[in-house]
């Protein structure tokens, strides 16, 4: 018998925002995986350390953070190797992920590897657009209105024709990109409608109002909330 496959969201940050199935998977895994972000700490790890009793063994999958996709389908490859011998010797393996795992989430490409030998099971999270909209206390959207998540990381372009087209935005992966957005916001009249959450849930949260924000890059985990 093989073991299980886990894919757990452990949500934006905060522990107590775990669902408590993730905790008791968490909890009472006898092996974990995560990814770190080029060989340093895992945010997924961060989040669920309060759950995880001494002595479970741990899958570090080590993800160079490069605009390159091959060095992490590398790493992707490596990971799920490491991670199917646990599920061969009929070990249960519990895979962290940020937020939610299929949205976004680098689960999916554990996922992709391996879902179709093995027994999986996908347990969901609360995002990091929620989350935003929580700290700032602002609804998404209501009755008709129309959401859109936009990754920052799109071309100007595009960026700029689905931000003119839409009623309500979450902007992810702000990154290095910030400079790109607030420039497309500008140009549309939304600066004074956008507002910046960065590491929503976490210690060192902060809300900004994008027109306030001075310089071309925000923390990688920054959503940008716009409303219309």
């Amino acid at each position: 018998m093989t073991g299980t496959l886990y894919g757990v969201g452990v949500g934006p940050g905060d522990p107590e925002l775990m669902t408590v199935k993730a905790w008791r998977l968490i909890s009472t895994a006898d092996v974990i995986a995560y990814l770190c972000a080029n060989g340093k700490d895992s945010t997924a790890r961060d989040i669920a350390k309060p759950f995880i009793a001494e002595g479970t063994t741990e899958i570090a999958i080590d993800m160079p953070m490069r605009v390159e996709r091959e060095p992490g389908e590398a790493a992707y490859d490596k990971g799920a190797v490491e991670i199917a011998a646990s599920l061969d010797a009929g070990k249960d393996v519990i895979m962290l992920c940020e937020g939610d795992p299929f949205f976004y989430g680098s689960f999916m490409y554990i996922f992709e590897r391996l879902a179709a030998k093995y027994e999986t099971i996908v347990v969901p999270g609360v995002t990091s657009i929620t989350a935003a909209a929580a700290a700032i206390g602002q609804p998404l959207v209501a009755r008709n209105d129309v959401l859109k998540v936009l990754p920052a990381t799109l071309p100007e372009d595009k960026l700029h024709f689905e931000l003119a087209m839409s009623q309500a935005v979450a902007i992810i992966k702000v990154g290095r990109h910030f400079g790109k957005v607030k420039l497309i916001l500008a140009e549309l009249g939304l600066l004074s409608k956008s507002t910046a959450i960065e590491n929503a849930t976490h210690e060192n949260q902060k809300i900004t109002a994008v027109e306030n924000i001075e310089g071309d890059a925000l923390p990688y985990f920054t959503t940008i909330i716009v409303r219309q």
